[in-house]
């Protein structure tokens, strides 16, 4: 059972291993959504995300012969850094199962502490039922990423520090996959502040909890979809949900593509990176109602993405911003009319990143050749300046459709 005092010892025992992760309060989302936003960046943490503290507390409160015959979990990858980190600090071996897709740098990183990874399967659900397997073969100690509450005990002491730093926290905004941090959250927030109100945020295709709820039991879904790789998860926790029934007020579910655009915002605002499935609680934020004095607290759970990942939702948050866009245009094969359209979009200061010139679109190549031009532009504003220009210049140019820029 989760109490009061089991909050404090998991405080208590974090000391040593948890870096501060003060409130930051951003004026670029409070404007943005008429809230006053603070984010609580548990992408700062030791191992890249919130996880340690969970980890951390649970395997401390083994005994030494549950220890000593070895641990074992299955993680998307955060949980997997923080159980290595900790079976590091108390010298026993620490196998982890993740999933074949996990980003490389959560592998190398968990690995980075010891560990012994083994990837099995294509969802986290997959991985843990190995996991679980291997555990009873070989006589490990499972430690659960979410489903104990040893683990959401030690999640939900980062309220503490919340209401140390913003006594009159309003509403906090926590990232849910299979529940664990949520729990925490919800339960301790609840028992120190009982009018907060506490909001769990889910990505459309990985909504477990909500079903759940709403079903009044736990579910599990058919399969997940979602570029938030940390929430991926198909089934809540069985322990853990009649504490998120109790305290959690709502659920809040966010499509992937409202992910994008705030990836880039904190990364160009705040100087913070954050993996996708911690974005999830500032994309929420749009989907409050406006309330300039309401005090709203985002929790960024995490910050372990990989380079491929990163450079592709940089690519697509451009995008969508209309600050990379593609036009084609048809030109007649002669010398001089690349240069002409590569003068034009200079004039108006776009900046042109690719050019692709298809010879063999039509059989009269004096007539139609095709020209297509991937350029940076300002936003929404200069792209269709760009556009009119070259339509006042006699060229009948497109706008192509694309997520493929580089």
């Amino acid at each position: 059972m989760l109490t009061r005092e089991m909050f404090e010892e998991a405080r208590e025992r974090l000391q040593p291993v948890l870096r501060k992760t003060r409130l930051i309060n951003s004026p670029h989302f409070s404007k943005l959504n008429q809230l006053q936003i603070y984010l609580k960046p548990e992408n700062l943490q030791l191992t890249g995300a919130y996880k340690i503290r969970g980890a951390y507390y649970a395997v401390s409160q083994l005994s030494d012969e549950e220890a000593s015959h070895g641990l074992i979990t299955a993680s998307a990858g955060n949980h997997a850094q923080g159980v290595a980190l900790a079976g590091q600090l108390r010298n026993v071996p620490v196998t982890i199962v993740m999933p074949e897709i996990t980003p490389l740098v959560k592998v190398n990183s968990t690995k980075d502490y010891d560990a012994k990874v083994v990837l099995y399967g294509n969802t986290f659900d997959d991985a843990c039922a190995h996991a679980q397997r291997l555990a009873k073969e070989h006589n490990m100690t499972f430690i659960h990423p979410f489903d104990n509450l040893s683990v959401a005990a030690g999640q939900g002491t980062m309220v503490y520090e919340i209401l140390e730093d913003l006594p009159e926290v309003d509403t906090i905004l926590v990232p849910i996959g299979g529940g664990g941090l949520a729990t925490g959250v919800a339960t301790l927030a609840k028992m120190l502040k009982p009018d907060i109100e506490v909001i769990g945020v889910e990505p459309v295709g990985a909504a477990c909890m909500q079903a759940s709820l709403r079903a009044g039991h736990v579910v599990s879904l058919r399969h997940v979809d979602t570029i938030a790789d940390g929430v991926a998860v198909k089934r809540p926790g069985d322990t853990i949900f009649p504490y998120l029934q109790e305290n959690l007020d709502r659920i809040i579910t966010v499509p992937d593509e409202e992910l994008v655009g705030v990836f880039l915002d904190l990364l160009e605002k705040h100087k913070i990176l954050v993996e996708n499935a911690g974005l999830l609680t500032v994309a929420a934020a749009k989907h409050l109602d406006a309330e300039p004095d309401r005090k709203v607290v985002c929790i960024l759970s995490g910050g372990n993405m990989d380079v491929i990942t990163l450079a592709s939702v940089v690519q697509h948050g451009l995008i969508s911003r209309e600050r990379v866009f593609t036009f084609s245009v048809l030109l007649p094969d002669r010398p001089g009319e690349l240069e002409k359209i590569a003068h034009l979009v200079a004039e108006l200061r776009g900046n042109i990143i690719r050019l692709e010139h298809n010879q063999f679109f039509s059989i009269n190549r004096n007539s139609a050749v095709e020209l297509q031009v991937t350029l940076e532009a300002f936003g929404h504003d200069h792209k269709y300046e760009i556009m009119r220009e070259l339509s006042n210049c006699g060229y009948q140019a497109n706008i192509v459709d694309t997520t493929v820029t580089y």
